[in-house]
This record gives C-alpha cells, structure tokens and sequence, in this order.
C-alpha cells in the first residue's frame, strides 16, 4: 500500500452524512450528558471535546450540561475498554475518537476499536506534522533525515498511538527501517510537547492543533507536514513530505462515540445535533483556526467512512510491520 494511497482512504470526499431526527416525544436528556477526552489536556482529543462542548454551549445547541473528564490510558484504550464494559447501553456519556483508535486495535495492542462502540458522527480530519523544539540540533527536514540514518536509535520520537503510523511511513520512505525507529509513547501534544522541551525527546509528531500555541510561541519548531497540499499561514513554509521526496500522506480523522448499545433516541439527537454543530459559527470558527478539514458524516456513511479508514490503518501497520507480532 503507498502511503499516498493512505492519505486518500481517509480523507475521502462525498456526500456527506444526514442524521435522523430524535424519536418524536422523546425528552432526551434528562439530565448532564459527560463528554470524555481519552487523554492527557492539550492532546487532540482533549482539543476537540472542549471545542465540541464549547460549541455546542456558545450557540445555545445543547442546555444540559456538558462537562468535560480526561481519561488518559494505553492511547485511547482504556476509556473504550470502560465504555465497552462497563457502560454498555448507557445514554448519559459520549466520547472523541480518532485513528488512534484503530492504529491500536491494528497493532494489537487494544481489544476494541471504533466499529466495536456506538459511532454517531465524524468530526473532521487533522493533518499530522513532525516538531523539534527551537534549540534542537535537528533543525530542518534535512536533518531529520540525516539524524535518523546516521542513529535511528538517538532520535527519541514522542508520539501517541496514531502518530507511529504515519512516522513510520515517512521512515520508511527515507530509507530507514520503521522497527528501528525509537518511539516513545505519550498520549497527546501536551505530553509531548513537555518532554522535548525537557530533553526527553528528540521531536514528536501529532495534530497541528496539538502543537499550534507553542509553535506561534516560537519554542518549538516545524519540520515536515505530511498533510496532501502546503498548510495554510501562518504555517504556510512548513514542507509536506510528498513535496520533499517522501511519498507520505495522512490524515487523522476524529469524531464522537457513545457506548455500545446506546439507546437509539440518544444516538439519534447527538448525530442531530453535532450536524447542527458543524455549520454553527462558533465550531466553523475553531475548525478554521486550527485548520482541521471538514468531515461531518453520521449513520452509515459515518461507518463506511470508518470503515475504509480502518482497512487502510491495518494496510499501514501491515506495511510498516508495526505489529506487536513482527
């Protein structure tokens, strides 16, 4: 599977899911409704559960209340294997989702992915981009590249669940055998972002919006986007792999789960309701300044979607023998 041909499994353009109005009569909900960040504040998930409440509350969508938990764990896996569990058939939680979740479930390394829970919508896809911090002695791509022929081993990589994927692509691309890539788990950009700017990390890869305040803070830096076209400013100079030589990209979906067997008045207004999210000012506003591309789908286009992205995560880690059985 070329990487490119990633890249266009799971950013697949086309009509876009509708959802089914909530059941008539129904007064769901009753009462507060816990949206669940799987991870760490400042990782992607965390990003998008605050925005999605934020929007869902700004523009007057949703009146209950909305409160936010993290809960970090095994990228993403520990709150699945929780909703799975223990709050099977459940109405009063939701949660984000993303291609971490099938790259872990792909390597073996999660029971459960998306398809296993309640799906109810996908969100948007986020490109992935590789940072270092200002000081770094790998300053640009180039270097990147060099430090990693020269001693994979000396290049700690910082990355969550999702992001070895898409590394591992770029290593492979470069010349460099992925399993000889050193990467170091952390469950999102604030993680990461700490342990560059404490040494214990050489780079780290995740979602632009996971690094984008401390890139505009100038104390980390850019080094490859693997993202189809050249970002947008202020990030505009940063090198897409494919245009450097790398036959790399990808993108990292994200939507929002429920437990499984969620009843279906509950999946139906949350898939209604996030529809109306998704052309509300405040949501287009955070879409734009994180520079996420839009990919609102619900109900079976929703899954298909998901679908294909699975099959193609499964190729990658196939491809790159990312495996826990190579």
């Amino acid at each position: 599977m070329g990487a490119a041909l990633a890249a266009t499994a799971l950013v697949l353009s086309g009509c876009q899911g509708r959802a089914q109005p909530p059941g008539e009569g129904g007064d769901y909900p009753s009462g507060p409704v816990t949206v669940t960040a799987p991870a760490e504040p400042g990782s992607g998930w965390d990003t998008t559960a605050r925005a999605v409440t934020e929007a869902l509350q700004r523009d007057e969508l949703v009146t209950t209340p909305l409160p936010v938990q993290n809960r970090p764990g095994g990228t993403g896996c520990t709150w699945l294997t929780t909703m799975m569990q223990q709050d099977k058939g459940k109405d009063d939680q939701i949660a984000i989702t993303s291609l971490a979740s099938q790259t872990m479930k792909a390597r073996g390394l999660c029971e459960y992915g998306p398809q296993d829970a309640t799906l109810i919508a996908t969100l948007y896809v986020e490109d992935f981009i590789v940072v270092a911090p200002k000081d770094s002695d790998i300053a640009d791509l180039d270097g990147l590249v060099s430090a990693l022929k020269d001693d994979p081993q000396a290049v700690t990589v910082a990355a969550a669940g999702d992001d070895t994927l898409p590394f591992a692509l770029f290593a492979k691309a470069a010349g460099v055998e992925p399993a000889d890539v050193n990467f170091v788990n952390y469950d999102g950009g604030g993680e990461q972002t700490t342990a560059m700017l404490n040494g214990d990390a050489k780079v780290a890869i995740a979602g632009l919006s996971e690094f984008r305040s401390v890139l505009e803070s100038g104390d980390i830096v850019p080094l490859v986007t693997f993202a189809q076209k050249p970002l947008l400013a202020p990030f505009e100079s940063v090198p897409t792999a494919m245009d450097s030589g790398y036959d790399v990209t990808l993108g990292n979906w994200r939507g929002v789960y429920g437990p499984a067997d969620m009843p279906q008045e509950a999946v139906d207004y949350w898939a209604t309701t996030l529809e109306k999210m998704s052309t509300s000012p405040t949501w287009e506003d955070t879409v734009k300044k994180n520079q996420w591309a839009p990919e609102f789908r619900t109900g079976e286009d929703a899954q298909s979607y998901v679908d294909e992205a699975a099959k193609t995560v499964e190729e990658g880690v196939k491809e790159t023998e990312l495996g826990t059985d190579k």
